[in-house]
């Protein structure tokens, strides 16, 4: 099974061919989260497939960097909403308020209206302003007064959460976890990647150092973007590779620990980051190694288990599901 095909076109707003944007994105982000490769080809994934990212990581190990460093990537527009128990949906959404100068009612649009939405601590607002968010990841509209307001066509949701501190929390529901892509955990860096951070924060602090630390690097632009994520549409999937991923969607259906399986929004998103991870990996086509590279990512996100870790779940349905010889 070789799939192959020309990969030779450049951006429509710019000279860059894909691999080489992508290679781009990749250094940028890789300046501000140091030692992180994965998770940043991860993350790279979820906005190229045009899924959502949520980070459930302990505070201080880069979430908010990780987002705010992918707005710059894109030189896209960044707003942040800290999610606490009072956020209306309205805070998030927007709404709209009779001016008397005019006699009529303006809208004003909430921080969805932007390209990259930093949802921080999403788990920490009621399930009625999380549900504000479901239109918006799902359809990239809002509806607000019974009309809907289209947003930006590369909105990006970057959502954290705590997942050790839970006191006053509200768990994310299903029908909420599935409208994400991903679920990333950055974790600690390595003692060199550490060593680098201080030393960082030590040439950060001198008086002829007050700028940016990835200022040297030329960021993408929103047509980039725009013309990656096509170019990922494009990727091939081979059938027998389209059966593999088949076979394990049944599988996750199948397994007696799991209460609630992959969706098929869940699978096309799952294909959509296959997809993505062969351009990140220099390949037009689809392999059964790229399928299983991001399954735990794409999985510990929207499987509900009973008496397993959902680890040990997706391990287990990895195992059960021959791949298909490739060559």
């Amino acid at each position: 099974m070789k799939l192959t095909a020309d990969r030779s076109s450049t951006s429509d707003s710019g000279n860059l061919k894909a691999p080489d944007q992508v290679s781009t994105l990749r250094n940028y982000l890789s300046i501000v989260l140091l030692g992180k490769e994965k998770q940043i080809d991860l993350a790279i994934a979820c906005l190229l497939s045009r899924g959502h990212l949520l980070l459930d990581d302990l505070p201080g190990t880069g979430k908010t960097t990780l987002a705010k460093a992918i707005a710059d990537g894109i030189q896209g527009r960044l707003a942040r909403v800290q999610c606490t128990p009072d956020l209306m949906p309205a805070d998030i959404t927007g709404f709209s308020m009779f001016n008397q100068k005019v006699r009529e009612f303006e809208f004003h649009p909430g921080p969805v209206f932007a390209d990259v939405l930093l949802a921080d601590e999403l788990n920490r607002t009621t399930p009625r302003t999380q549900s504000a968010l479901l239109e918006a990841m799902a359809e990239r509209q809002v509806t607000i007064d019974g009309k809907p307001q289209s947003l930006s066509s590369t909105f990006f949701v970057v959502a954290t959460q705590n997942p050790i501190d839970s006191h006053g929390a509200y768990p994310l529901p299903e029908a909420q976890l599935d409208r994400f892509a991903i679920k990333l955990r950055i974790g600690y860096p390595d003692r060199d990647a550490q060593r680098q951070i201080l030393q960082r924060e030590v040439i950060k602090s001198a008086p002829e150092n007050s700028g940016g630390n990835n200022s040297e690097l030329s960021p993408l632009s929103l047509s980039d973007l725009q013309h990656l994520q096509r170019e990922v549409q494009s990727v091939n999937v081979h059938p027998r590779v389209a059966d593999y991923l088949l076979d394990l969607v049944e599988a996750s259906r199948e397994d007696e620990a799991v209460q609630l399986g992959v969706s098929p929004r869940g699978m096309m998103q799952w294909q959509a980051i296959s997809q993505a991870w062969a351009m990140l990996k220099g390949r037009d086509f689809v392999t059964p190694t790229d399928v299983t590279s991001v399954a735990h990512a794409v999985l510990s996100v929207r499987l509900l288990t009973h008496g397993e870790t959902v680890d040990a779940v997706i391990d287990r349905i990895m195992d059960s599901v021959p791949a298909p010889e490739y060559q």
